[in-house]
């Protein structure tokens, strides 16, 4: 399989790094925009509506650029190497990948080019308090009253919920609370009547809010997709998702061991660079071999991500997901020991990114349960 990149693949790279590296080359760039009110620079958003990126995923046709998941890999990777601030994972992967697969002619028309040229920002509402990982279990309802639908109920840790103008909700629409049948999903003005969002800093310096919808109406235009048919748009949304973190993961562990080979190589004791210590160099080769695996499962996750066969995808992906996670990991904790009390402290740049890894590794699903999903599904496709 020819993993090469084409010529536009390869300017991309380059100018989404380029581009991250001088926004962000110190933290103290990093942590001035999570300082802003919605936690990231609108400046640094608007530059990247005119380097094309947020019209990277969407067709041509739709106002976008038509890009596919290599080009989400590049960016992602790119971003997450830099620690960039900005709502990309929310606003365009998973809120904008949800109009994308189910979206009508006239709702990405509507939709679409505002997401591209940076105008309006999706967020994308699908977790609540009780599911923890079910996909399925959704209890905010949306019944239907007069000539549309009134929701009503809760949604939880909702990624950069108090930067969107509109939110793309899952609703109960039909049938019990753990029911695969009978999820739709909604588009919702963030300023809606009955719509409060309490949004809160993470552990890793992003932002995200929680939801309480109350007798919020809508219009029956505001479905996005089939009723009642959501959940294999919503699962695809989120496989999406875990190949985008997988991506950004890669970046910020080779940031990482990038970091801590450096101190390796400069950081003196007994007279000598701790570099120069075998077991240290034998510690630093086992965190380049976690990040060669990982970087080999997100690029699993890529390829598998965009399959419209979910029995194919979904065990791909979490394999990826759990590689990801237990390189995260293992390569988190390494560099925080080999630097050792500074590894700690905010004041340094690995910090953070420790921070972020040790939050993917519990975004979209932990390590069990992606384990579970792909002992459900009966191992990988095509394992013997």
């Amino acid at each position: 399989m020819d993993f090469d990149l084409t010529d536009e693949q390869s300017l991309l790279k380059d100018s989404v790094s380029r581009w991250a590296s001088d926004r962000y080359a110190a933290l103290e760039r990093v942590e001035a925009a999570r300082r802003q009110p919605l936690g990231f620079d609108p400046e640094a958003w608007a530059e990247l509506a005119e380097l094309g990126l947020l019209g990277l995923p969407f067709a041509e046709g739709d106002g976008g650029f038509g890009g596919g998941p290599v080009e989400t890999m590049l960016a992602f990777e790119a971003l997450g190497r830099h620690l960039a601030p900005v709502p990309y994972l929310a606003g365009i992967v998973l809120g904008g990948g949800a109009l994308r697969l189910a979206g009508s002619p006239a709702q990405r028309a509507e939709h679409v080019p505002a997401l591209a040229e940076g105008r309006h920002r999706f967020a994308f509402a699908h977790g609540e308090r009780q599911a923890r990982y079910d996909r399925a279990d959704v209890a905010l309802a949306a019944r239907r009253e007069g000539g549309g639908y009134r929701l009503d109920g809760e949604k939880c840790v909702v990624l950069n919920a108090d930067a969107a103008q509109t939110l793309v909700v899952s609703a109960r629409t039909a049938g019990g609370r753990r029911e695969r049948e009978g999820i739709s999903l909604f588009l919702v003005p963030a300023d809606a009547p009955g719509v409060s969002v309490r949004a809160y800093p993470t552990h890793d310096g992003g932002r995200a809010a929680d939801l309480l919808l109350a007798g919020v109406r809508l219009p029956a235009d505001a479905l996005l997709g089939p009723a009642d048919a959501a959940l294999p748009v919503i699962e695809r949304v989120l496989d999406e998702g875990i190949a985008a973190v997988a991506a950004e993961a890669v970046g910020l562990m080779d940031a990482l061991h990038g970091l801590t080979l450096d101190y390796l190589k400069t950081r003196r004791q007994f007279g000598t660079a701790i570099g120069a210590f075998q077991v240290l160099q034998h510690r630093a080769v086992d965190m380049l071999m976690a990040l060669e695996q990982a970087r080999s499962m997100a690029l699993y996750a890529t390829m598998m991500a965009s399959s419209e066969d979910a029995a194919e995808r979904g065990p791909a992906v979490s394999a990826a997901k759990v590689q990801i996670n237990r390189s995260a990991r293992s390569i988190g904790q390494e560099a925080v020991q080999l630097h050792g009390g500074i590894g700690m402290t905010l004041e340094y740049l690995g910090a953070h990114q420790f921070r972020r890894l040790t939050a993917i590794e519990h975004l979209f699903g932990d390590t069990p349960y992606h384990l579970r999903r792909v002992s459900a599904a009966g191992g990988l496709p095509g394992a013997a």
